[in-house]
């Protein structure tokens, strides 16, 4: 899959829409490190520069929301069928439980 976006401009998506959800929920930097438990200087530098542990993105998440609909982003797809073929011929592939070796 092809994505037009680099992990850069993810990782400051990712902490605009934080901050977003912090100032819609009225909190400071300081509230929001205090009722999440991440450092306040972790919470600056992932608000400046977009870097921060999966840990403490996920501490935040839980204070501002957002954590349901990150785990939920994260499912795989599900198919979707336009025949009774298309349904018999999936059901005969095996999901795989590991990748391939390199």
């Amino acid at each position: 899959m092809v994505s037009l976006i680099s992990p850069a401009k993810a990782q400051q998506k990712i902490a605009q829409s934080v901050r977003e959800r912090r100032l819609l929920s009225e909190l400071t930097q300081e509230g929001l490190s205090e009722r999440s438990g991440v450092p306040l200087a972790t919470l600056r530098k992932f608000e400046q520069k977009g870097l921060i542990s999966l840990e403490s993105l996920l501490k935040l998440l839980l204070v501002v929301g957002g954590l349901e609909e990150l785990t939920d982003a994260l499912k795989p797809p599900i198919p979707t069928y336009t025949s009774i073929e298309e349904v018999l011929k999936d059901n005969s592939k095996n999901t795989r439980k590991r990748g391939r070796r390199k």
